[in-house]
Order: structure tokens, then C-alpha cells, then sequence
């Protein structure tokens, strides 16, 4: 049992921009999710909040509504606001290589092609594909859910022969790495960043999420085993929705395969 307790500190600013039903709604969805309420099975009462928050019983009323849009709890005419479902999920320990992981990610989701095509990537992506000015590459959208559920939004580029022989009808029965290598890729080295992205209008329709909402960004550049770039994939993930789990040998503690925190040393000329 999660023994944590909630702050008596007031979390919601009135300055933020974001209405206070908004920043209510997301402070009691985190503290659902990290299992705050799981002893009692139930959020505070409504004079509770109001008194926690200082504010008002609609801003309560609209916040417990859209929790409850989402399924997260269950309000009871005169009994209060129940969490549904049980305690939070254990999260497991990461156990799985580099394509295992790809595995059991294409068997546990379905896939749907939002297009592809054939095009000329923009320059930046082709210095990183190492591609020639104009040189065409396969570029395709997916999105995958789980249950019925979006949970990753995807952008990759595949160039050369192995691209211009993958069919979009291909991506809807298999995995895209699968048909890669079924044309003959071997994959060698991968550089993958993680940072952080609001939904833009594209991704916000395909992962069903306001626009805005703050998504996991997972850029993978995978190699052949003779160093040469064989797809640039871009992943969105809704961060209440999914995870990135990294087991670490003790050998490669000190080195890259650890990961490499960067900073944007410029930002600050930027404002």
C-alpha cells in the first residue's frame, strides 16, 4: 500500500494561464496515478478539495467531471468520488534486448498506416540519413494502440533499396523492422534521444489528447552494421499512457551506452 500523503500546500496557480478546473484535474490524475488514494479508495469530499485547493465547489465539480470522463474515477450520488479499478501496476524491471523489445511492442499493440510515401526528406534529415540532395526515402506515419487506445504516434524515414520496397499494405500486417530486415538490413548501432514535446494538432488528433499536452519524444537513428543510417524513427507517447524502462550494465556505467544528459547552452540568447 502506498502510505504517501497528499500536500496540505496549494498546487494550482492562479496566474498559470490554464484554467484552476484544468490544474486541479491534473494534480488529482498524477496523485491517482502514484497511488495516494489507494488505501482509501476514494478522493477527498468536495468541501475537502475546496478547502486543500482555495477554490471554489465548481472548479472541484468540473475537475471530478473530467476525471471521470477518462474513466479514472466514479462518483456516487451522495456517497462521493471512488477510484476505479485497482491499485497502480507494478512497473516491471526492463529485461529485454534492443529488437525483443521491438517484438513484443508490434504483438501486444495494433498498427494502423496513416500514410506513406515516397518523397525527398528536408535537408536536416537528409545530412542525418546521409542521403543526397533530392534522394527520395520511404516516410511513413503510423499510430499504434493498445485496446482500442492510442499510445504511440510514429515518423520514420527508410532510405534506399529497402525502403523503396516496403508497400503500405506490407506495415499494416507486420512490423516496419521486420520487413526491413526480412529485405535484407542489419541492424548495428543506435543513437536514441529522449526529450520531451507538446502535442502539436496532428499528434494530438491521432493520440486523442488536447492540444498542448506535454508527450514523451523517442528519436531512434538505427545503423547498419556498417555504420550507415537505415531509419530515422520518431516516436510520441502520452507519458500517462506509456514508459521508457532502461536496464544498465554495471560495465557500461561510465560510458554512453548509460546515456549523455546535453544542454542547450543557448537557450538563454534565445529569450
Amino acid at each position: 500500500m502506498n502510505s504517501a500523503k497528499p500536500s496540505n500546500a496549494a498546487l494550482i496557480r492562479r496566474s498559470s494561464g490554464t484554467a484552476l478546473h484544468r490544474q486541479l484535474f491534473m494534480v488529482l490524475r498524477d496523485e491517482i496515478a502514484r497511488g495516494v488514494y489507494a488505501g482509501a479508495g476514494a478522493l477527498p469530499k468536495e468541501e475537502d478539495l475546496c478547502e486543500r485547493f482555495d477554490v471554489s465547489r465548481i472548479t472541484v465539480r468540473r475537475a471530478l467531471a473530467d476525471l471521470a470522463a477518462l474513466g479514472l474515477v466514479e462518483r456516487r450520488h451522495g456517497r462521493g468520488t471512488f477510484i476505479t479499478g485497482g491499485p497502480p501496476r507494478v512497473r516491471p524491471t526492463p529485461s529485454l534486448s534492443f529488437l525483443d523489445s521491438l517484438r513484443e511492442v508490434a504483438s501486444e499493440t495494433e498498427v494502423s498506416v496513416v500514410s506513406a510515401e515516397r518523397v525527398a526528406p528536408p535537408s536536416d534529415m537528409a545530412a542525418l540519413m546521409q542521403l543526397a540532395a533530392d534522394e527520395p526515402a520511404l516516410h511513413v506515419f503510423r499510430v499504434r494502440t493498445a485496446g482500442g487506445v492510442p499510445i504511440m504516434y510514429t515518423e520514420a524515414w527508410v532510405p534506399g533499396e529497402v525502403g523503396k520496397r516496403i508497400t503500405t499494405a506490407a506495415m499494416r500486417k507486420r512490423p516496419l523492422y521486420e520487413l526491413m530486415q526480412d529485405l535484407g538490413a542489419v541492424f548495428g548501432r543506435v543513437v536514441q534521444e529522449i526529450t520531451a514535446q507538446a502535442a502539436t494538432p496532428d499528434a494530438a488528433e491521432h493520440l486523442q489528447v488536447e492540444m498542448g499536452t506535454p508527450l514523451i519524444k523517442l528519436v531512434r537513428l538505427i545503423h547498419d552494421r556498417d555504420a550507415r543510417p537505415v531509419q530515422h524513427l520518431t516516436s510520441l507517447l502520452p507519458p500517462d499512457r506509456s514508459r521508457i524502462l532502461m536496464d544498465i550494465p554495471g560495465d557500461k556505467i561510465n560510458t554512453l551506452d548509460a546515456g549523455h544528459i546535453v544542454h542547450d547552452t543557448q537557450i538563454d540568447a534565445r529569450r
